[in-house]
């Protein structure tokens, strides 16, 4: 098969993608569902220093690890002693790297008790047993995030408790201590009646930017509105986005809402969080407007004092979202970056698409203060039901982005669909950062 090549070229059809885009091999793994592939992932990759690590599901629902230098197609490859239940989409595996080198591990949850290890030495595939953080709220936990402090301490985000009556716990390790301590129970409160979903970034100054969505019933139909919250004392205290500072709990009727958007939108939980060398923070997610049958990708970010909003306008199927469990929809969640071009900003979607052929996609605007999003394939391959997600740790320090790329089919609901292994690449690109 073409995907088992040692190494794979893909080039982009337009000429601001003059530049070549790799495709790194790994192994196969399991690809019944989007398990390995959903997008709130955090993370699929990370590296640390000159080393890039990588998690996923085998075929045998075995949690593996790899790792590789920088540049190198070489992997080792380890099978560690864990399993997950992969028949459920939700039961991710992410990981992150501590300032120490010490690799992070939190896998197979769905409103279960924790599942978490870490590595027994820096640099290592060898991890400890399953182990506690804090022992406080960790019965059901959904939606595990790790995000990497500038001081090389790590957070630990996921919610408390059911889809629509959930809350965000985070946590804190302290690197040089070996610790955990519970900094926020309950820091976006459901109330009983709902519950936020999110994503956060932590910039390269160390503030922690979050938004989310609000869900009234395990339906999807009932998200609604995008909110956003900061920090700038590693998730301790938190404000809006013009510095106004929250009394937590975060409530509905507390949140800022930097986007309103009715129920029965189309609207997509999990929104994708950015912030750039600036601190100024970027969300990406899509949505119907009203009066408009199709869902379309949107930009929100904040220019000065004002929240802004693109529709980049260039789908033209319309699908309905509804239902629970996890869904298999036409588009994918999409990723977010941004970076300076000269005295404008850059940003670039990154999604899948059935419109495209279900390609690894981007759309990229070289100024925002310009409606002109061009919109190319950065790889020819069909991926089923991926979704982006990549190294946020190695986009902070060299501005390369590495995707984990896996065909996989998710059927609607938590069903499973009858495909074979698939190969698990990397997907490395070097956007333009200047045009």
């Amino acid at each position: 098969m073409k995907r088992s090549i040692a190494l794979l070229f893909c080039f982009a059809m337009q000429h601001l993608f003059a530049q070549q885009v790799k495709l790194i091999p790994v192994t196969e793994g399991w690809a019944h569902n989007s398990v390995n592939t959903a997008i709130f992932r955090k993370n699929s990759l990370v590296t640390y220093k000159d080393t890039q690590f990588i998690a996923f599901y085998n075929e045998q629902s075995f949690v593996v690890l790899g790792k590789r230098k920088i540049g190198s197609s070489k992997w080792i490859i380890k099978q560690t002693q864990f399993k997950g239940n992969t028949s459920d989409a939700h039961n991710v595996i992410s990981i992150m790297v501590d300032g120490k080198g010490f690799l992070h591990m939190a896998w197979d949850h769905h409103n279960n008790p924790l599942n978490y290890c870490k590595s027994l030495a820096p640099g290592s595939l060898e991890m400890t047993d399953k182990m506690p953080m804090t022992s406080l709220h960790e019965q059901k936990v959904s939606y595990p995030e790790f995000y990497k402090l500038a001081n090389g301490n790590l957070l630990f985000f996921y919610r408390d408790g059911g889809s629509g009556n959930g809350n965000l716990v985070i946590n804190q390790y302290n690197h040089l201590t070996n610790k955990w301590q519970q900094l926020q129970s309950n820091l976006i409160d459901g109330e009983g009646k709902r519950n936020a979903y999110w994503q956060a970034f932590v910039d390269v100054k160390g503030i922690i930017h979050i938004s989310w969505v609000w869900r009234e019933s395990p339906d999807v139909a009932s998200n609604h509105d995008l909110c956003y919250a900061r920090s700038a004392d590693g998730g301790i205290t938190w404000t809006t986005s013009t510095g106004k500072q929250y009394q937590l709990p975060i409530t509905a009727a507390t949140a800022e809402t930097v986007c309103t958007i009715p129920q029965k939108s189309e609207l997509i939980n999990q929104t994708s969080m950015f912030a750039d060398a600036n601190g100024k923070p970027y969300i990406a997610t899509y949505w119907r407007d009203s009066g408009d049958r199709i869902p379309q990708y949107h930009l929100v970010y904040k220019q000065g004092n004002d929240w802004k909003v693109q529709n980049l306008g260039f789908r033209k199927t319309a699908f309905s979202l509804s239902g629970a469990g996890s869904k298999r929809l036409p588009i994918s969640r999409p990723q977010i970056i941004a970076w300076q071009n000269g005295k404008t900003t850059a940003a670039a979607i990154l999604f899948r698409d059935e419109e495209r052929g279900q390609k690894i996609s981007a759309a990229v605007n070289y100024d925002l203060n310009q409606k002109n999003w061009k919109v190319v394939d950065l790889c020819n391959d069909e991926n089923g039901t991926w979704e982006p997600t990549y190294d946020t740790e190695l986009w902070k320090q060299k501005r390369i982005l590495n995707l984990f790329v896996q065909r996989t089919e998710q059927v609607d609901g938590e069903g499973r669909s009858d495909t074979a292994p698939q190969m698990i690449r990397v997907l490395e690109w070097k956007p333009v950062l200047k045009k």
